[in-house]
């Protein structure tokens, strides 16, 4: 009876002392982050996935407010032109979202999804689509690489010879950013 209440003491002392060893471990000096802006300058070319374009180039200027060392919100505009080969005309628009940026890998790569409008503004076509921006991408202290999917739901596009809408794009982008 005596050895079951020795061994059960020192089990005792064993984990109070192993306890405070590691509350003393945990106890490093937490790096505060610094919230702010950023502002990254981009430009985009890209596939339409429907025809009658052939495809997009753009540039765009977006404007990031981080939450926290992951977290990032953002603020994208900027104009974008879809290229149609013929008589036809080509489309340009101006697009405006607002985004979560979300970095999920040694804070270098990241999900990034966007929506707004893009308002249509060449060759007298003047209709506002929603524009729905799923990407990833990588981003260093200054460069930003990102590939994105954008979806359109109001620019008209042609499927089986009738006139549709709901224009897909995939894009890729290429920016360069620095700290406010």
């Amino acid at each position: 009876m005596k050895s079951i209440v020795r061994n059960s003491v020192n089990f005792v002392v064993a984990l109070c002392l192993f306890g405070t060893f590691t509350t003393f471990a945990q106890e490093a000096p937490t790096k505060n982050y610094d919230q702010g802006f950023r502002l990254g300058f981009g430009l985009n070319g890209g596939l339409p996935l429907q025809d009658p374009y052939d495809y997009n180039l753009g540039a765009d200027v977006r404007l990031q407010y981080d939450l926290s060392k992951r977290y990032s919100l953002t603020l994208t505009t900027g104009f974008s032109n879809f290229f149609v080969s013929g008589k036809n005309n080509d489309l340009g628009y101006i697009p405006l979202k607002g985004g979560f940026k979300a970095f999920v890998l040694k804070d270098k790569l990241y999900l990034l999804g966007e929506v707004g409008a893009a308002f249509a503004v060449t060759n007298g076509y003047d209709k506002t689509s929603l524009l729905v921006s799923p990407g990833i991408g990588y981003a260093t202290e200054t460069i930003d690489l990102s590939l994105r999917y954008d979806y359109h739901s109001d620019f008209p596009i042609i499927e089986n010879n009738t006139e549709d809408k709901g224009l897909g794009l995939i894009a890729l982008r290429i920016a360069y950013g620095f700290r406010l």
